[in-house]
């Protein structure tokens, strides 16, 4: 369930240069790695094979598509942020993203997520966030980066 509501451009603003939220947890399952190797025609084995993945990765099992980790990024803003009175919400861009650390089958990964920038393009919000995803007990996140999203209120 979200933490935060937003139903305005202002209300964005208000997190300016803050933390919006934290999502809850997700545990990554070999399912979901096998189903987004499917839907992308991804199938490498480091991502695919448990048992190979097993004895030559050097993590000792699959890992998920750095991809598939992304794609994530809806369900998690969504696990935080409610945005109400919205016509459309659009993908807009995806800068500096860095992977830092591999996602191993069976992890748990949350988001962290900041407000880096807010702007008020004519009715439309354009907000910036910056987004980190972490694995439980990892030092390192699996990525860090900025989502864009274009946001139409009614």
């Amino acid at each position: 369930m979200a933490q935060v509501i937003i139903e305005n451009h202002q209300d964005f603003e208000n997190f300016l240069g803050k933390e919006i939220g934290v999502s809850d947890y997700l545990e990554i399952t070999q399912d979901q790695i096998n189903q987004f190797a499917e839907s992308t025609i991804d199938h490498q084995w480091i991502h695919t094979d448990p048992e190979k993945a097993k004895k030559e990765s050097p993590f000792g099992a699959t890992i998920a598509h750095g991809y598939l980790t992304v794609s994530l990024l809806k369900y998690f803003w969504d696990d935080v942020v409610e945005v109400r009175n919205v016509k459309s919400i659009i993908n807009y861009g995806i800068d500096k993203f860095k992977f830092g650390e591999a996602v191993v089958v069976g992890s748990k990964v949350r988001v962290r997520i900041f407000l880096h920038s807010a702007n008020n393009l004519r009715g439309i919000s354009k907000i910036q966030l910056k987004v980190k995803m972490e694995i439980e007990n990892k030092p390192k996140p699996a990525y860090e980066g900025l989502i864009t999203f274009l946001y139409h209120f009614n």
